[in-house]
Protein backbone atom coordinates (compact mmCIF):
# COMPACT_ATOMS: atom_id res chain seq x y z
CA UNK A 1 0.00 0.00 0.00
CA UNK A 2 1.47 3.72 -0.73
CA UNK A 3 3.03 5.41 1.64
CA UNK A 4 -0.37 6.92 3.88
CA UNK A 5 -2.26 5.51 6.66
CA UNK A 6 -4.42 8.32 6.45
CA UNK A 7 -7.34 5.98 5.05
CA UNK A 8 -7.39 2.45 5.68
CA UNK A 9 -9.06 1.53 3.05
CA UNK A 10 -10.52 2.87 -0.21
CA UNK A 11 -14.31 1.86 -0.32
CA UNK A 12 -15.97 -0.72 -3.00
CA UNK A 13 -16.66 2.18 -5.38
CA UNK A 14 -19.32 -0.39 -7.62
CA UNK A 15 -20.95 -1.48 -3.95
CA UNK A 16 -21.66 2.54 -3.09
CA UNK A 17 -22.70 3.23 -6.21
CA UNK A 18 -25.10 0.65 -6.47
CA UNK A 19 -26.08 2.04 -2.70
CA UNK A 20 -26.65 5.50 -4.55
CA UNK A 21 -28.81 4.48 -6.90
CA UNK A 22 -30.86 2.61 -4.42
CA UNK A 23 -30.98 5.65 -2.32
CA UNK A 24 -32.01 8.01 -4.88
CA UNK A 25 -34.55 5.20 -6.92
CA UNK A 26 -36.95 5.26 -3.93
CA UNK A 27 -39.13 8.25 -2.08
CA UNK A 28 -36.88 10.73 0.51
CA UNK A 29 -37.24 9.67 3.84
CA UNK A 30 -37.36 13.51 5.72
CA UNK A 31 -37.82 14.12 9.33
CA UNK A 32 -41.43 13.52 10.50
CA UNK A 33 -43.18 17.00 10.42
CA UNK A 34 -43.72 17.30 14.23
CA UNK A 35 -40.13 16.42 14.63
CA UNK A 36 -39.18 19.32 12.18
CA UNK A 37 -41.61 21.43 13.75
CA UNK A 38 -39.58 20.89 17.13
CA UNK A 39 -36.14 21.17 15.09
CA UNK A 40 -37.20 24.79 13.86
CA UNK A 41 -38.79 25.43 17.22
CA UNK A 42 -35.21 25.23 18.91
CA UNK A 43 -33.46 27.88 16.63
CA UNK A 44 -36.43 30.25 17.65
CA UNK A 45 -35.98 30.13 21.31
CA UNK A 46 -32.20 29.40 21.92
CA UNK A 47 -30.34 31.19 18.87
CA UNK A 48 -32.31 34.29 18.89
CA UNK A 49 -29.07 36.22 18.48
CA UNK A 50 -27.60 34.41 15.66
CA UNK A 51 -31.07 35.34 14.07
CA UNK A 52 -30.50 38.88 14.92
CA UNK A 53 -27.57 38.83 13.79
CA UNK A 54 -28.38 37.57 10.26
CA UNK A 55 -31.51 39.90 9.78
CA UNK A 56 -28.73 42.97 10.58
CA UNK A 57 -26.54 41.07 7.77
CA UNK A 58 -29.15 41.05 5.10
CA UNK A 59 -29.32 44.44 5.18
CA UNK A 60 -25.84 44.97 3.77
CA UNK A 61 -24.90 41.58 2.53
CA UNK A 62 -26.30 39.76 -0.32
CA UNK A 63 -28.77 37.21 1.22
CA UNK A 64 -26.82 37.59 4.85
CA UNK A 65 -24.28 35.28 4.32
CA UNK A 66 -20.43 35.56 2.91
CA UNK A 67 -19.25 31.93 3.36
CA UNK A 68 -20.90 29.29 0.92
CA UNK A 69 -20.37 26.86 2.91
CA UNK A 70 -22.66 28.46 5.40
CA UNK A 71 -25.43 26.69 6.37
CA UNK A 72 -28.76 29.05 6.72
CA UNK A 73 -31.10 27.42 7.23
CA UNK A 74 -33.52 28.22 8.83
CA UNK A 75 -30.91 30.64 9.64
CA UNK A 76 -26.81 31.21 9.64
CA UNK A 77 -25.66 30.46 12.95
CA UNK A 78 -23.21 33.35 14.00
CA UNK A 79 -20.07 31.88 15.78
CA UNK A 80 -18.33 33.43 18.59
CA UNK A 81 -15.62 31.32 19.65
CA UNK A 82 -13.46 28.07 18.23
CA UNK A 83 -11.49 25.51 19.93
CA UNK A 84 -10.17 22.12 19.08
CA UNK A 85 -13.47 19.96 18.47
CA UNK A 86 -15.80 22.33 19.28
CA UNK A 87 -17.79 25.39 17.80
CA UNK A 88 -19.61 28.07 20.33
CA UNK A 89 -22.17 30.44 18.66
CA UNK A 90 -23.22 33.93 20.16
CA UNK A 91 -26.23 32.09 22.24
CA UNK A 92 -24.19 30.29 24.12
CA UNK A 93 -25.16 27.20 22.29
CA UNK A 94 -21.92 24.78 22.24
CA UNK A 95 -21.28 22.09 19.00
CA UNK A 96 -18.96 19.70 17.79
CA UNK A 97 -17.31 20.87 14.50
CA UNK A 98 -17.67 18.38 11.74
CA UNK A 99 -16.98 21.40 9.28
CA UNK A 100 -13.63 22.56 10.42
CA UNK A 101 -14.04 25.38 8.26
CA UNK A 102 -14.58 23.35 5.08
CA UNK A 103 -12.21 21.51 5.62
CA UNK A 104 -8.35 23.57 6.14
CA UNK A 105 -8.45 23.05 10.54
CA UNK A 106 -6.77 19.27 10.50
CA UNK A 107 -5.21 19.74 13.91
CA UNK A 108 -8.72 21.00 15.10
CA UNK A 109 -10.28 24.46 15.17
CA UNK A 110 -7.35 27.92 16.45
CA UNK A 111 -4.70 25.36 17.86
CA UNK A 112 -2.78 26.98 20.66
CA UNK A 113 0.79 26.08 19.34
CA UNK A 114 0.21 28.02 15.33
CA UNK A 115 -1.85 30.73 17.30
CA UNK A 116 1.49 31.12 19.56
CA UNK A 117 3.75 31.60 16.52
CA UNK A 118 1.22 33.49 14.55
CA UNK A 119 0.99 35.85 17.14
CA UNK A 120 5.37 35.79 17.63
CA UNK A 121 5.35 36.38 13.91
CA UNK A 122 2.94 39.55 14.17
CA UNK A 123 4.69 41.24 17.19
CA UNK A 124 8.21 40.95 15.01
CA UNK A 125 7.21 41.98 11.92
CA UNK A 126 3.46 42.29 10.91
CA UNK A 127 1.12 40.51 8.55
CA UNK A 128 2.94 41.12 5.41
CA UNK A 129 6.50 42.94 4.28
CA UNK A 130 6.09 42.55 0.39
CA UNK A 131 9.30 41.50 0.21
CA UNK A 132 10.75 37.43 0.85
CA UNK A 133 10.72 36.13 4.48
CA UNK A 134 12.35 33.04 5.71
CA UNK A 135 9.02 31.48 6.25
CA UNK A 136 8.25 31.50 2.36
CA UNK A 137 11.42 29.21 2.07
CA UNK A 138 10.77 27.37 4.68
CA UNK A 139 6.78 26.58 3.99
CA UNK A 140 8.06 25.31 0.73
CA UNK A 141 10.83 23.38 1.60
CA UNK A 142 8.37 21.09 3.87
CA UNK A 143 6.04 20.99 0.98
CA UNK A 144 8.45 20.05 -1.43
CA UNK A 145 10.16 17.39 0.59
CA UNK A 146 6.65 15.99 1.89
CA UNK A 147 5.01 15.63 -2.08
CA UNK A 148 6.60 13.46 -4.20
CA UNK A 149 5.04 15.36 -7.62
CA UNK A 150 6.06 18.93 -5.90
CA UNK A 151 10.06 19.94 -7.01
CA UNK A 152 9.20 23.55 -6.31
CA UNK A 153 6.37 25.76 -5.04
CA UNK A 154 4.54 29.23 -5.70
CA UNK A 155 2.37 30.54 -3.07
CA UNK A 156 -0.88 31.91 -4.19
CA UNK A 157 -3.97 33.20 -2.24
CA UNK A 158 -6.22 30.75 -2.54
CA UNK A 159 -7.26 27.06 -4.38
CA UNK A 160 -9.23 29.26 -6.92
CA UNK A 161 -6.53 31.56 -7.44
CA UNK A 162 -3.79 28.53 -7.77
CA UNK A 163 -6.35 26.79 -10.27
CA UNK A 164 -6.63 29.77 -12.20
CA UNK A 165 -2.55 29.96 -12.34
CA UNK A 166 -2.05 25.96 -12.87
CA UNK A 167 -4.25 26.40 -15.87
CA UNK A 168 -2.41 29.04 -17.38
CA UNK A 169 1.10 27.37 -16.81
CA UNK A 170 -0.37 24.36 -18.14
CA UNK A 171 -1.09 26.20 -21.23
CA UNK A 172 1.76 27.98 -21.83
CA UNK A 173 3.89 25.08 -21.06
CA UNK A 174 2.47 22.94 -23.52
CA UNK A 175 0.93 25.59 -26.07
CA UNK A 176 -2.19 24.09 -26.45
CA UNK A 177 -5.66 25.53 -25.07
CA UNK A 178 -8.31 23.14 -24.47
CA UNK A 179 -8.83 22.12 -20.65
CA UNK A 180 -10.59 19.01 -19.47
CA UNK A 181 -11.96 18.64 -16.00
CA UNK A 182 -13.92 15.50 -14.23
CA UNK A 183 -17.94 16.24 -14.17
CA UNK A 184 -19.03 17.61 -10.52
CA UNK A 185 -15.79 18.23 -9.42
CA UNK A 186 -15.55 22.05 -7.77
CA UNK A 187 -12.10 24.18 -8.50
CA UNK A 188 -12.60 26.90 -7.34
CA UNK A 189 -15.56 30.03 -9.04
CA UNK A 190 -12.90 31.65 -11.79
CA UNK A 191 -14.78 31.97 -15.50
CA UNK A 192 -13.15 28.96 -16.86
CA UNK A 193 -14.28 26.82 -13.76
CA UNK A 194 -17.47 27.45 -13.78
CA UNK A 195 -18.47 24.75 -15.76
CA UNK A 196 -20.40 20.91 -14.89
CA UNK A 197 -19.72 22.47 -11.40
CA UNK A 198 -20.71 20.51 -8.49
CA UNK A 199 -23.30 17.76 -10.63
CA UNK A 200 -21.44 15.92 -14.03
CA UNK A 201 -22.63 16.97 -17.11
CA UNK A 202 -24.49 20.50 -16.61
CA UNK A 203 -21.96 22.31 -18.64
CA UNK A 204 -22.47 26.45 -17.79
CA UNK A 205 -25.77 25.60 -15.55
CA UNK A 206 -23.93 28.00 -12.79
CA UNK A 207 -22.25 30.45 -15.29
CA UNK A 208 -24.53 32.90 -14.87
CA UNK A 209 -22.59 36.19 -15.72
CA UNK A 210 -19.84 34.68 -17.57
CA UNK A 211 -19.19 34.96 -21.19
CA UNK A 212 -19.07 32.09 -23.09
CA UNK A 213 -15.95 32.84 -24.67
CA UNK A 214 -14.66 32.29 -20.75
CA UNK A 215 -15.26 28.21 -20.94
CA UNK A 216 -15.33 27.73 -24.37
CA UNK A 217 -11.89 25.57 -24.35
CA UNK A 218 -13.33 23.87 -20.86
CA UNK A 219 -14.70 20.39 -21.28
CA UNK A 220 -15.85 18.01 -18.16
CA UNK A 221 -15.91 14.35 -18.61
CA UNK A 222 -18.04 11.94 -16.42
CA UNK A 223 -15.99 10.45 -13.16
CA UNK A 224 -14.47 6.68 -14.25
CA UNK A 225 -15.72 6.63 -17.93
CA UNK A 226 -11.83 6.80 -19.29
CA UNK A 227 -13.31 5.66 -22.81
CA UNK A 228 -15.38 9.29 -23.00
CA UNK A 229 -11.81 11.20 -21.66
CA UNK A 230 -9.79 9.10 -24.13
CA UNK A 231 -12.60 9.81 -27.28
CA UNK A 232 -12.38 13.84 -25.96
CA UNK A 233 -8.08 13.70 -25.89
CA UNK A 234 -8.42 12.15 -29.41
CA UNK A 235 -10.77 14.66 -30.75
CA UNK A 236 -8.88 17.26 -28.99
CA UNK A 237 -5.69 16.23 -30.72
CA UNK A 238 -7.24 17.10 -34.35
CA UNK A 239 -7.80 20.92 -33.17
CA UNK A 240 -4.71 21.73 -31.47
CA UNK A 241 -4.45 19.12 -28.72
CA UNK A 242 -5.27 19.27 -24.50
CA UNK A 243 -3.31 21.48 -22.25
CA UNK A 244 -4.27 19.58 -19.27
CA UNK A 245 -6.70 17.13 -17.45
CA UNK A 246 -8.03 18.57 -13.89
CA UNK A 247 -9.29 16.35 -11.31
CA UNK A 248 -10.22 15.88 -7.66
CA UNK A 249 -8.34 13.03 -6.71
CA UNK A 250 -10.50 11.22 -4.51
CA UNK A 251 -13.74 12.19 -7.35
CA UNK A 252 -15.69 15.60 -7.55
CA UNK A 253 -16.71 17.02 -4.42
CA UNK A 254 -14.45 15.58 -2.35
CA UNK A 255 -15.73 12.13 -3.13
CA UNK A 256 -19.15 12.61 -3.11
CA UNK A 257 -18.76 10.90 -6.65
CA UNK A 258 -15.56 8.66 -5.59
CA UNK A 259 -13.11 7.26 -8.85
CA UNK A 260 -12.53 3.47 -8.68
CA UNK A 261 -8.94 2.60 -7.20
CA UNK A 262 -6.87 3.12 -10.40
CA UNK A 263 -8.55 5.86 -11.91
CA UNK A 264 -5.99 8.34 -11.34
CA UNK A 265 -3.15 6.04 -12.61
CA UNK A 266 -5.41 5.47 -16.09
CA UNK A 267 -5.73 9.16 -15.91
CA UNK A 268 -1.60 9.23 -15.61
CA UNK A 269 -1.20 6.95 -18.60
CA UNK A 270 -3.64 9.13 -21.28
CA UNK A 271 -2.01 12.25 -20.21
CA UNK A 272 1.22 10.34 -21.21
CA UNK A 273 -0.16 9.01 -24.40
CA UNK A 274 -1.68 12.58 -25.36
CA UNK A 275 1.46 14.71 -24.51
CA UNK A 276 -1.45 16.37 -21.79
CA UNK A 277 -0.72 17.94 -18.58
CA UNK A 278 -1.63 15.98 -15.23
CA UNK A 279 -3.55 18.52 -12.65
CA UNK A 280 -4.28 16.96 -9.18
CA UNK A 281 -6.93 19.28 -6.71
CA UNK A 282 -5.02 18.71 -3.81
CA UNK A 283 -7.27 21.57 -2.67
CA UNK A 284 -9.14 19.15 0.14
CA UNK A 285 -6.70 16.09 -0.21
CA UNK A 286 -3.28 17.83 0.74
CA UNK A 287 -2.61 16.99 3.54
CA UNK A 288 -5.75 15.16 5.06
CA UNK A 289 -4.34 12.29 3.04
CA UNK A 290 -1.68 12.57 4.27
CA UNK A 291 1.83 14.49 4.40
CA UNK A 292 2.48 13.23 0.54
CA UNK A 293 -1.37 14.19 -0.19
CA UNK A 294 -3.52 12.14 -2.64
CA UNK A 295 -0.47 11.53 -5.11
CA UNK A 296 1.35 9.76 -2.51
CA UNK A 297 -1.78 7.23 -1.50
CA UNK A 298 -2.19 6.48 -4.72
CA UNK A 299 1.50 6.35 -6.03
CA UNK A 300 0.42 8.27 -8.97
CA UNK A 301 2.55 11.51 -9.68
CA UNK A 302 0.69 14.87 -11.21
CA UNK A 303 2.36 17.43 -13.38
CA UNK A 304 0.87 19.88 -11.39
CA UNK A 305 -0.53 20.15 -7.73
CA UNK A 306 -2.93 22.92 -6.73
CA UNK A 307 -3.29 22.94 -2.88
CA UNK A 308 -5.24 25.09 -0.50
CA UNK A 309 -7.18 24.74 2.58
CA UNK A 310 -4.82 22.73 5.49
CA UNK A 311 -1.38 24.42 3.57
CA UNK A 312 -2.17 27.37 6.16
CA UNK A 313 -3.61 25.86 8.70
CA UNK A 314 -6.60 27.52 8.52
CA UNK A 315 -4.96 31.04 8.24
CA UNK A 316 -6.00 33.17 5.13
CA UNK A 317 -4.39 33.35 1.73
CA UNK A 318 -4.25 29.42 1.73
CA UNK A 319 -3.40 28.67 -1.60
CA UNK A 320 -0.21 27.61 -3.85
CA UNK A 321 0.90 25.51 -7.44
CA UNK A 322 3.55 22.94 -6.91
CA UNK A 323 4.99 20.96 -9.71
CA UNK A 324 7.66 19.65 -11.95
CA UNK A 325 10.85 21.91 -11.93
CA UNK A 326 10.37 22.56 -15.63
CA UNK A 327 6.98 23.36 -15.88
CA UNK A 328 7.35 25.92 -12.68
CA UNK A 329 10.22 27.88 -13.77
CA UNK A 330 6.87 29.50 -15.78
CA UNK A 331 6.14 30.99 -13.30
CA UNK A 332 9.40 32.84 -12.52
CA UNK A 333 8.22 36.18 -10.24
CA UNK A 334 9.72 39.68 -9.66
CA UNK A 335 10.07 42.97 -11.56
CA UNK A 336 12.41 43.08 -14.65
CA UNK A 337 12.49 39.07 -15.45
CA UNK A 338 13.03 38.49 -19.29
CA UNK A 339 11.95 35.16 -19.68
CA UNK A 340 8.87 33.71 -21.02
CA UNK A 341 6.60 33.33 -18.04
CA UNK A 342 2.50 32.47 -17.09
CA UNK A 343 2.28 35.59 -15.45
CA UNK A 344 0.32 35.40 -11.51
CA UNK A 345 0.60 37.84 -8.79
CA UNK A 346 -0.88 38.92 -5.51
CA UNK A 347 -0.08 41.78 -3.13
CA UNK A 348 -0.94 39.56 -0.23
CA UNK A 349 0.41 36.16 -1.64
CA UNK A 350 2.99 34.79 0.12
CA UNK A 351 2.61 37.17 3.31
CA UNK A 352 4.80 36.15 6.66
CA UNK A 353 1.40 35.47 8.38
CA UNK A 354 0.10 32.83 6.05
CA UNK A 355 3.50 31.06 5.18
CA UNK A 356 4.30 30.80 8.95
CA UNK A 357 0.90 29.61 9.99
CA UNK A 358 1.80 27.13 7.48
CA UNK A 359 4.67 26.01 8.44
CA UNK A 360 3.66 25.00 11.96
CA UNK A 361 0.50 24.56 11.01
CA UNK A 362 2.06 21.16 8.67
CA UNK A 363 4.86 20.64 11.12
CA UNK A 364 2.16 19.94 14.02
CA UNK A 365 0.52 17.31 11.53
CA UNK A 366 3.59 15.70 10.83
CA UNK A 367 4.89 15.61 14.07
CA UNK A 368 1.43 14.68 15.64
CA UNK A 369 0.19 12.06 12.36
CA UNK A 370 -2.62 14.17 12.49
CA UNK A 371 -3.83 13.13 8.97
CA UNK A 372 -3.78 9.37 10.28
CA UNK A 373 -5.77 9.63 13.80
CA UNK A 374 -8.38 12.18 11.96
CA UNK A 375 -8.40 9.25 9.64
CA UNK A 376 -8.87 6.74 12.36
CA UNK A 377 -11.63 9.35 13.73
CA UNK A 378 -13.43 8.90 10.45
CA UNK A 379 -13.57 5.39 10.12
CA UNK A 380 -15.25 5.19 13.86
CA UNK A 381 -17.63 7.70 12.86
CA UNK A 382 -18.33 6.27 9.60
CA UNK A 383 -18.73 2.92 11.28
CA UNK A 384 -21.02 3.74 13.90
CA UNK A 385 -23.19 5.57 11.06
CA UNK A 386 -23.34 2.65 9.07
CA UNK A 387 -24.54 0.81 12.41
CA UNK A 388 -27.24 2.86 12.88
CA UNK A 389 -28.57 2.92 9.68
CA UNK A 390 -29.31 -0.21 9.45
CA UNK A 391 -30.69 -0.71 13.51
CA UNK A 392 -32.96 1.50 12.19
CA UNK A 393 -33.37 0.40 8.85
CA UNK A 394 -33.15 3.61 6.43
CA UNK A 395 -32.15 3.83 3.18
CA UNK A 396 -29.12 6.06 3.91
CA UNK A 397 -25.48 5.51 2.81
CA UNK A 398 -22.40 6.54 4.68
CA UNK A 399 -18.97 5.82 3.97
CA UNK A 400 -15.17 7.59 4.20
CA UNK A 401 -12.05 8.47 2.26
CA UNK A 402 -10.02 8.68 5.59
CA UNK A 403 -10.99 12.11 7.33
CA UNK A 404 -13.32 13.02 5.08
CA UNK A 405 -16.71 11.32 5.72
CA UNK A 406 -19.98 11.42 3.51
CA UNK A 407 -23.51 11.14 5.17
CA UNK A 408 -26.14 10.97 2.16
CA UNK A 409 -29.57 11.09 3.39
CA UNK A 410 -31.74 12.63 0.19
CA UNK A 411 -29.06 12.02 -2.67
CA UNK A 412 -29.26 15.23 -4.21
CA UNK A 413 -26.17 15.37 -5.45
CA UNK A 414 -26.53 11.59 -6.97
CA UNK A 415 -28.88 12.08 -9.23
CA UNK A 416 -27.88 11.05 -12.69
CA UNK A 417 -27.07 13.73 -14.73
CA UNK A 418 -25.51 12.25 -17.26
CA UNK A 419 -27.49 14.28 -19.87
CA UNK A 420 -29.39 17.50 -20.22
CA UNK A 421 -33.00 15.87 -20.85
CA UNK A 422 -32.36 13.41 -17.67
CA UNK A 423 -31.38 16.95 -15.84
CA UNK A 424 -34.91 18.69 -17.01
CA UNK A 425 -37.00 15.99 -15.93
CA UNK A 426 -34.96 16.09 -12.17
CA UNK A 427 -35.57 19.34 -11.96
CA UNK A 428 -38.44 19.43 -9.26
CA UNK A 429 -37.02 16.22 -7.66
CA UNK A 430 -33.64 17.80 -7.28
CA UNK A 431 -35.37 20.71 -5.22
CA UNK A 432 -37.27 18.54 -3.30
CA UNK A 433 -34.57 16.28 -2.12
CA UNK A 434 -32.07 19.76 -1.64
CA UNK A 435 -34.56 20.89 0.66
CA UNK A 436 -34.51 17.58 3.03
CA UNK A 437 -31.13 18.19 2.78
CA UNK A 438 -31.12 21.70 4.14
CA UNK A 439 -33.64 20.12 6.94
CA UNK A 440 -31.44 17.14 7.69
CA UNK A 441 -28.63 19.34 8.25
CA UNK A 442 -30.47 22.24 10.80
CA UNK A 443 -31.50 19.03 12.70
CA UNK A 444 -28.19 17.98 12.67
CA UNK A 445 -27.70 21.55 13.88
CA UNK A 446 -30.17 21.86 16.51
CA UNK A 447 -28.75 18.27 18.07
CA UNK A 448 -25.53 20.46 18.75
CA UNK A 449 -23.89 18.66 15.16
CA UNK A 450 -22.68 21.02 12.27
CA UNK A 451 -21.54 19.58 9.38
CA UNK A 452 -21.14 20.28 5.40
CA UNK A 453 -24.69 21.16 4.23
CA UNK A 454 -25.60 18.27 6.12
CA UNK A 455 -23.84 15.84 4.11
CA UNK A 456 -20.01 15.97 4.69
CA UNK A 457 -18.19 15.65 7.47
CA UNK A 458 -14.60 16.37 7.92
CA UNK A 459 -12.55 14.74 11.51
CA UNK A 460 -9.77 16.44 12.83
CA UNK A 461 -7.01 15.63 15.18
CA UNK A 462 -9.40 17.08 18.19
CA UNK A 463 -11.87 14.28 17.62
CA UNK A 464 -10.97 11.77 20.02
CA UNK A 465 -13.08 8.62 20.93
CA UNK A 466 -15.68 10.52 23.52
CA UNK A 467 -16.53 13.22 20.72
CA UNK A 468 -17.08 10.41 18.46
CA UNK A 469 -19.37 8.71 20.63
CA UNK A 470 -20.79 11.45 21.65
CA UNK A 471 -21.75 12.52 17.93
CA UNK A 472 -22.60 9.41 17.14
CA UNK A 473 -25.20 9.38 20.21
CA UNK A 474 -26.82 12.90 18.38
CA UNK A 475 -26.47 11.19 14.85
CA UNK A 476 -28.96 8.70 16.77
CA UNK A 477 -31.63 11.13 17.94
CA UNK A 478 -31.98 12.71 14.97
CA UNK A 479 -32.38 9.70 12.85
CA UNK A 480 -34.81 8.06 14.81
CA UNK A 481 -37.39 11.60 14.16
CA UNK A 482 -37.22 10.21 10.83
Amino acid sequence: MPASSAISQWPDTDALYRCFDALVQQPVRPLRRDAMEKVLNHFERHCATSKRLAEQAKHVIPGGVQHNLAFNYPFPLAIKQTGGAYLTDVDGNRYIDFLQAGGPTLLGSNHPGVLAKVEALLHECGPVTGLLHEYEIKLAELVCDAMPGVDMLRMMGSGTEAVMGAIRLARAYTGKKRVIKIGGGYHGWSDQMVYGMRLPNTGRMEAIGIPRGATANTQESLPNDLAAIRRKLQWNRLRGGTAAIIVEPFGPESGTRPVTRDFNAQLRRLCDEFATLLIFDEVVTGFRAGMGGAQAYFGVMPDLTVLGKCLTGGYPMAGAIGGKRDIMMMLVGGIGTTAKRAFVGGTLTANPLSCAAGYYALQEIQRTDAAAKAGRAGDRLRQGLEQIIERLGLPYVAYNLGSIVHLQTSGVMLLDTSNLLKLARLKNEAKRRKHVMEEMGAAYAAHGLITLAGSRIYTSLADTDEVIDDALNRFEDVFKQV
